[in-house]
């Protein structure tokens, strides 16, 4: 059995995802239900549960005070949400688990099956370590982001990012120091993630920092010359939109 607490301040909401598990979910045992950081904190230390599905916004406080407060965090967590933007970004960048309000049986049975799926539990403290960092960071240029490898997590700065490069199902990310990390993600799922933070996807199979455009040669799409050197075609459908992109720097 998987122990499980749910904290959130709206009753609405916890009726609504503590059924849904119960109903099916057989293996998740809700151990407790909170309506505040505080009672969170103290089901969480009373119940040691193994999945905490964290509200964002809990009254007057943040799923993030809590987690905060807690300090050596031996749980996951699935983060509940209805907006926040920037919040949710964070979330995002640091390879952490979220489901949008109002959640459906489909979000929520993906989210529990990835939360079984992860192989290594060990990967929440970098995970938390950069949440931490993106949530104090939400509108600088020192966000991290926390990428998956095969010898666990790296977390990057995005500002250290010069493009992704696609190759099927996997992508590999290139720094300004020359070092590659592959993860074996799509770029697609990149994508959203990055364009708010001056990325920008330039072709199937590259996504570049708009920082790092050294300049751009005319073509049918054209070519955006990078700072590392190298050269990266853009699509003929992508260049009105890049060029765009590039004069609002």
């Amino acid at each position: 059995m998987i122990k499980a607490i749910i904290v959130d301040d709206e009753q609405s909401c916890i009726d609504v995802l503590y059924n849904m598990l119960k109903e099916n979910f057989g293996d998740v045992d809700v151990k407790a239900t909170c309506r505040n950081v505080d009672d969170g904190i103290r089901a969480i230390n009373e119940y040691a549960p193994e999945l905490v599905f964290l509200d964002i916004e809990i009254g007057d406080k943040t799923g993030f005070d809590l987690l905060h407060q807690l300090g050596d965090i031996k749980f996951e967590v699935i983060f509940t949400t209805a907006h926040v933007k920037y919040a949710l970004q964070a979330i995002k960048f640091s390879a952490l688990d979220y489901l949008l309000k109002p959640c459906t049986l489909d979000d929520l049975t993906a989210a529990i099956g990835r939360y079984k799926q992860k192989q290594n539990k060990s990967n929440s403290a970098n995970q938390f370590e950069a949440l931490f960092h993106n949530i104090k960071n939400l509108q600088k240029d020192s966000k991290k982001i926390a990428l998956p490898t095969t010898n666990g997590l790296e977390l990057v700065l995005l500002q250290d990012i010069v493009r992704l490069e696609s190759d099927g199902n996997y992508t590999t990310f290139h720094t300004k120091s020359k070092q590659k990390i592959m993860v074996s993600k799509t770029i697609k799922e990149y994508e959203e993630m990055l364009e708010e933070v001056n990325f920008f996807r330039v072709h199937n199979s590259h996504i570049i920092n708009l920082r790092y455009v050294k300049n751009y040669i005319k073509g049918e799409g054209g070519i955006a010359k990078m700072e590392d050197g190298s050269e990266i075609d853009v699509s003929r459908r992508r260049k009105e939109d890049f060029l765009i992109a590039l004069r609002s720097l």
